[in-house]
């Protein structure tokens, strides 16, 4: 079984004033393909070869690792974002007030933690034993690794946004945040 690159949830065209469609394609279409791409090479021929995305990336290392992880990685940003602004489900919206204060105090946060991200990386809001948290993680990191279940990242490595942002990441944050898909983050919550 290889792995395919996931079609966007949203047409290319219907993020202008947040992602533009040439961003979403050399994005999507290139960085992504490239991830799949690798990691389908990597696998052939091996044990690992009919692995998961998510049980490649809780037992790899290395390059297969960092493919396995950052195709993970894409396919659930991708899927954070929304063409239009939605509502938090209620559900979710209890979840963030009791972690956080409110979905503005966590949205503050969020963006904040994102901001400081040192290089290139991600940053997820994630359910772990101590409750909802904020975390970051360098190059392809992911927190599964630390048996943490990902309910929402932003990906602030530079090619996500410097077409449309340039170094503006906190611009380019302010923008996700009105984005985000919390339909796809309340049902990771579940």
């Amino acid at each position: 079984m290889a792995f395919s690159i996931a079609p966007l949830p949203y047409a290319k065209n219907t993020l202008n004033g947040f992602l533009s469609e040439q961003t979403l394609t050399f994005h999507h279409d290139k960085h992504f393909q490239a991830y799949i791409d690798t990691t389908n090479k990597l696998v052939a021929g091996t044990a690992d070869e009919g692995k998961s995305l998510t049980d490649l990336i809780k037992t790899a290392q290395g390059p297969l690792f960092n493919n396995a992880a950052q195709a993970f990685n894409h396919e659930f940003y991708f899927n954070c974002i929304s063409p239009q602004p939605l509502q938090v489900p209620a559900g979710l919206k209890a979840a963030l007030e009791s972690a956080f204060g409110s979905v503005d105090s966590f949205l503050e946060k969020f963006t904040q933690s994102a901001a400081g991200n040192f290089g290139s990386g991600w940053t997820w809001l994630v359910n772990s034993a101590e409750g909802l948290k904020i975390v970051n993680t360098s190059n392809a990191g992911n927190p599964l690794t630390l048996g943490q279940s990902p309910l929402l990242t932003v990906d602030v490595w530079e090619h996500a946004y410097y077409l449309d942002f340039q170094n503006r990441r906190p611009d380019y944050l302010k923008s996700f945040v009105a984005h985000i898909n919390w339909d796809f983050v309340a049902g990771n919550l579940t």
